[in-house]
């Protein structure tokens, strides 16, 4: 994981490329000089696709052509052979699964229902009501398909009470250093948040060390200082938060944000326990945009 200084992501950093699919697979050692040579011929005699001549020779395999797909127009995702990240970030590894596309139309909705309905919206605070419901999973995933679409996006671990190397520091796997805390106490600043090696555009503040006064530290200008900062380098901010029925650092930061995705999970959440922080968030006026069932 790379820390860097004064972080500034590039808008549509993946940029698609301009090569075949052969030559794209040839260069990243998936596929031979000479089975590309035979695949073309194929190809010329069939008057098919590349990719479809290639799966009918059986030289090749359907994440290969995925991959190389995925590099023509621009679309970052990490292989399986990759280990540098939890997988469990799906949108990661597997986007073209059906959680991948789940993920993608969560996704939309929250783009129409939110980031597209002001410029100034650009936070949004995963959160649910009980522990063990998925709010780490879901903010993790999301942050990956936005900055996937090319939006420069900051995920943030706002759970001040998770014990260190939890929640998105495992997910990410992330190194070492500073994090919303160490900013909180002046300690830091957004330089602490990492750039994820092969997801361009994606950078992660952890939540950093436990302090003893979460909420103190979330109710600071300095939290609303680094927000507005962020806003400024980023298209996107997604934090996550700890569950919402044991402490109010979820409504703080939810309130702060200005909206909040609720997510829930099956055989798992309680509806009296999720409607009851449904009505304070709204309470404290923050735009509960949409809710995902968790049933992973």
């Amino acid at each position: 994981m790379n820390t860097v200084t004064g972080i500034t992501p590039l808008r549509n950093a993946t940029r698609a490329s301009p090569r075949s699919i052969g030559d794209i697979l040839v260069a990243t050692g998936r596929l031979s000089a000479e089975d590309a040579a035979r695949i073309l011929e194929r190809q010329r005699q069939d008057n098919s696709q590349f990719g479809d001549a290639a799966l009918a020779m059986k030289l090749l395999t359907k994440d290969d052509i995925d991959f190389a797909l995925s590099q023509q127009f621009g679309y970052a995702y990490l292989g399986e052979q990759d280990t540098s990240l939890s997988p469990d970030l799906v949108a990661a590894y597997k986007p073209f699964s059906h959680v991948g596309e789940n993920l993608r139309a969560v996704r939309s909705q929250l783009i129409l229902r939110w980031f597209d309905t002001d410029r100034t919206h650009k936070m949004l605070a995963v959160v649910s009501a009980d522990k063990g419901e998925g709010r780490s999973f879901i903010a993790a995933n999301l942050a990956i398909v936005f900055a996937q679409q090319g939006e420069r996006t900051l995920l943030i671990d706002g759970d001040l009470r998770a014990s260190p190397g939890k929640g998105q520091h495992a997910l990410f796997k992330l190194g070492k250093g500073a994090g919303l805390s160490g900013i909180l106490a002046n300690r830091a600043g957004l330089e602490a948040a990492q750039l994820v090696p092969g997801l361009p555009g994606l950078a992660v503040l952890p939540a950093g060390a436990v302090p003893p006064n979460p909420q103190e530290l979330l109710g600071r200008a300095a939290y609303s200082d680094l927000m507005q900062i962020a806003a400024h380098k980023f298209d996107v901010i997604i934090i996550d938060t700890p569950a919402g029925g044991d402490y109010a650092d979820a409504e703080i930061i939810a309130s702060r944000a200005g909206a909040a995705l609720m997510v829930a999970r099956k055989n798992k959440s309680l509806v009296n326990n999720t409607a009851q922080l449904a009505r304070r968030l709204q309470d404290s006026g923050v735009a509960l945009v949409g809710s995902v069932l968790n049933d992973a």
